[in-house]
């Protein structure tokens, strides 16, 4: 019995065949592939935008305030990506969405022709919503007006790696925090981290941080048993008469 020879289709003549045919073709390397005959695949999601979520404004978001480390957490104070970095310094804040973008224009406008990768640290994701002016008190929250981020104290904005020199990128981020409100400070990569407004550096623990800084009363009457000794009173303090 002679063996079944399948035809030989290029893919640029797979357009021609009907869609009624289902048997399977042998393709032949004679025919260059155009651009728009290939299918991109990629496993990853797309890259989402920094300044707008994806959700879009369904839900009224709340004003909500920034996040206070009381527990003593130092989440976001170092770098971590990069190797050098815009950290604030004065107080938590909302920055717009618009803010943010100039801070990195005038980062990238600063480093033009540089071999460089900026990573941003704090995402647009809260809603502000305003009413007009000179306007009665209720009927509701108002409409949307833009998108903000919840910055933190102490917390990282931006961050560059890169072959650059120091000093460059000390201009880059002295631009970029010019144009955001509030103070920031320049710091490198393997800084000691900040809890609160306060380094932890050498010498500095978060046992230490967590004391609370006036002794409690109830301290104080631990350490006057201890140091008295066993079977007698503590000593009495003078009063004034």
């Amino acid at each position: 019995m002679k063996p079944r020879s399948l035809p030989v289709l290029s893919p640029c003549s797979l357009r021609t065949v009907p869609s009624s045919a289902r048997f399977p073709f042998r393709f032949s390397t004679s025919c260059s592939i155009t651009p728009s005959a290939i299918r991109t695949f990629s496993a990853t999601s797309h890259a989402q935008s920094w300044l707008i979520p994806k959700r879009g404004h369904t839900q009224k978001n709340r004003k909500g305030r920034c996040r206070v480390p009381t527990g003593g957490s130092t989440r976001g104070t170092t770098v971590v990506w990069g190797d050098y970095g815009l950290r604030m310094r004065d107080h938590d804040r909302r920055i717009s969405s618009q803010q943010l973008a100039v801070g990195a224009e005038a980062i990238k406008k600063r480093l033009r022709g540089e071999r460089y990768r900026l990573y941003t640290r704090v995402a647009a994701n809260t809603g502000v919503y305003s009413s007009g002016n000179e306007s009665r008190m209720g009927k509701g929250k108002g409409s949307f007006d833009y998108w903000a981020a919840r910055v933190a104290v102490s917390q990282i904005v931006f961050e560059i790696s890169g072959e650059l020199h120091e000093q460059v990128v000390r201009d880059a981020m002295r631009l970029a925090g010019n144009k955001l409100p509030g103070l920031y400070e320049f710091v490198k990569k393997g800084d000691p981290p900040v809890m609160g407004l306060t380094k932890v550096e050498a010498g500095v623990t978060l046992d230490e941080m967590k004391r609370p800084w006036r002794r409690l009363p109830a301290d104080i009457k631990a350490g006057r048993i201890s140091a008295s000794t066993p079977g007698s009173l503590p000593a009495a303090t003078p009063t004034a008469a």
